[in-house]
């Protein structure tokens, strides 16, 4: 699974907000909450993220493998 604890670790350290995320990443509030909720979210989304931090994937996104029974 893809986790996105990366992302708000990085945004607390900046001190960003979600209004960050909106207004100098141009991401929606429908992407937001996608992000909030660990679903899906494009390879767009993700570029703008990189490119709003000046960071690289691994600093927004992790693979979680999930536990098998």
């Amino acid at each position: 699974m893809i986790s996105y604890e990366p992302l708000w670790e990085l945004m607390r350290q900046r001190g960003a907000s979600t209004y960050t995320l909106q207004v100098k990443g141009g991401i929606s509030s429908s992407t937001i909450r996608r992000l909030k909720a660990g679903e899906s979210v494009s390879t767009n989304t993700l570029e703008a993220l990189c490119q709003l931090f000046n960071c690289r994937i691994e600093d927004v996104v992790a693979y979680v493998p999930e536990q098998q029974d």
